[in-house]
């Protein structure tokens, strides 16, 4: 018997960030309803949606919050990255200055979000082959030198997109799993500040919503 989309095991609230236009909002729409909109235009707030998938025999409930535009301004705040385990750091591969703000993102991630958040650095628009501007060894050598996990996706023909959150929520369900383990086999051991990863507000966890942000 199927679950219903209110039962999950985990509910893990991921962020995506990286400059203005590099495609961060169709990866959501893309992953969460397998849409696709060419005519997508930044809007100011937040937006978010969710998507349940299975991996390792558990229903993990993916929160993914886009900065919708705000990137813009500069206006993203802590409130944004408060409660994230994961987060998509997203660059277009045929413009070569949004793979060089991927640093400044990554450093903003460090600055406020939790410590322990599980990072994949995405390369988008695969499809623009014909424009490629940033090759997908460097984005693997920026990716090696920093730890964190790789891929190159395309929203437009969906190439990889459902693998990228598939594979960051596995990666974050792993850590959590043996940090559970841990705690059972240690009754003593006490999770360090922030590493709380299951989330759930009630009133944020129906459909696609847009708030304005951020407090």
């Amino acid at each position: 018997m199927a679950r219903s989309d209110d039962e999950y095991d985990y509910l893990f609230k991921i962020v995506l960030i990286g400059d203005s236009g590099v495609g961060k909002s169709n990866l959501l729409s893309r992953f969460t309803r397998n849409e696709f909109n060419l005519e997508s235009k930044s809007t100011i707030g937040v937006e978010f949606a969710t998507k349940s998938v299975q991996t390792e025999g558990k229903t993990i409930k993916a929160q993914i919050w886009d900065t919708a535009g705000q990137e813009r301004y500069r206006a993203i705040t802590s409130a944004y990255y408060r409660g994230a385990v994961g987060a998509l750091l997203v660059y277009d591969i045929s413009k070569k200055e949004s793979f060089i703000g991927v640093e400044k993102w990554l450093k903003e991630l460090r600055d406020h979000a939790d410590s322990n958040i599980v990072i994949m650095l995405v390369g988008n628009k695969s499809d623009l082959k014909h424009l490629r501007a940033v090759s997908t060894e460097e984005g693997k050598e920026f990716a090696e030198k920093h730890s964190l996990s790789f891929i190159e996706t395309s929203a437009l023909d969906a190439t990889n997109v459902e693998q990228a959150f598939t594979q960051l929520l596995t990666e974050i369900y792993r850590i959590v799993h043996k940090k559970a383990l841990t705690n059972e086999k240690n009754p003593s051991f006490k999770p360090a500040l922030g590493e709380s990863v299951v989330v759930r507000d009630p009133a944020e966890d129906k459909g696609t919503h847009k708030k304005k942000c951020c407090s």
